[in-house]
């Protein structure tokens, strides 16, 4: 039986063997005087769809600020794709794809118009670019809504944009933060589904941030992230059936009240 993340993570090294798109090891950051992130091991395998659970605060948002090179990490390191983020920096984070959660589409422009210019941005033959977003604009049901300004979209139409945007430049690791804030139910579980569709197809492996339980399957593999501290990982299903919860929400309430009391 698996009853802590040290076993939990023995079980989860042994599954990943390679290059995997992304690995993260023993990562620290501090804010001034206040340490933030303390030894976050994370690893998502290509052709996979990684959750990243955590409440607002847990700091989600600062590791993949330094995944994304942002920030720079107090310690540890960080491979993307096999390329070392502190050596080979920029080969490294021209692997990655990026859904932030904020909105940062161009508003003032059209769809095709934020398509082509990030096309420009990441040097891409205007031929290829051409090709690689019509395909995009189908894959995401864009084609009609291409001259359409960002402002006349819905917010789930927006989402599908920053989307397919992120994948035009075909990344190996996907990073999503927080992706649905701000839709409505079935706009999120519909993004979710068509990130993991996207991931099968292409090979791409994802990292999803999220606090939504509702976002997270049974199959899926999970890291739960807690005062900056991963307590807990594995695949769902397993983890519910270790800790004998029968959802995820109860589950995530469980681990972070078990480790808050530790930490105490």
């Amino acid at each position: 039986m698996i009853s802590d993340y040290s076993s939990e993570k023995n079980k989860q090294d042994e599954r990943l063997p390679g290059k995997d798109a992304l690995s993260v090891s023993k990562i620290c950051f501090n804010y001034g005087k206040k340490q933030v992130l303390h030894d976050v091991d994370i690893q998502v395998e290509r052709n996979s769809f990684v959750a990243l659970l955590g409440a607002n605060g847990a700091g989600k948002t600062t590791l993949f600020s330094i995944i994304t090179g942002l920030y720079g990490a107090s310690s540890g390191n960080i491979d993307i794709g096999g390329q070392s983020l502190l050596t080979s920096t920029q080969q490294a984070l021209s692997q990655i794809g990026v859904v932030f959660q904020r909105p940062t589409l161009d508003r003032d422009l059209t769809v095709l118009q934020n398509l082509l210019y990030f096309c420009q941005l990441q040097g891409i033959p205007s031929n290829t670019a051409k090709t690689r977003i019509d395909t995009a604009l189908h894959t995401h049901g864009l084609a009609e809504l291409k001259k359409a300004k960002i402002t006349e979209l819905s917010g789930g139409q927006q989402r599908r944009v920053e989307l397919a945007r992120s994948l035009l430049h075909k990344p190996g690791l996907l990073l999503l933060d927080e992706p649905t804030v701000g839709l409505d139910y079935k706009n999120r579980i519909d993004f979710v589904s068509r990130v993991k569709q996207l991931c099968k197809e292409n090979g791409t492996g994802v990292l999803w941030a999220t606090h939504l339980m509702d976002e997270v399957e049974d199959a899926d593999y999970i890291y739960i992230l807690h005062h900056g501290k991963v307590i807990s990982s594995g695949r769902t299903t397993e983890l519910r059936e270790i800790h004998q919860h029968n959802s995820v929400a109860s589950l995530f309430q469980h681990l972070t009240q078990n480790a808050q009391e530790t930490s105490q």
